[in-house]
């Protein structure tokens, strides 16, 4: 079985269903390793799960180049 990394990112700025596949859509295109993303507005929370460890650095580069901002990243797995 190959391991499972989860993340939680805490995005300010998403206020609707479109803004949840905006940030989804980002992560996806430019994280080929991730496997499952699902976004809340209302939350304002993104969970993430990869077969690999994702670069934070570059991730939340490429979340903020978007026009949300990534305030945290919090490491479940």
């Amino acid at each position: 079985m190959k391991p499972i990394f989860e993340y939680h990112l805490s995005i300010d700025g998403m206020m609707c269903g479109m803004c949840e596949a905006h940030v989804n859509n980002i992560i996806l295109k430019n994280f080929p390793q991730v496997k499952k993303v699902k976004s809340s507005a209302r939350k304002n929370l993104t969970k993430v799960i990869s077969i690999v460890p994702l670069d934070l650095n570059e991730l939340k580069k490429k979340v903020d180049e978007t026009g949300y901002i990534l305030k945290k990243i919090e490491t479940i797995k």
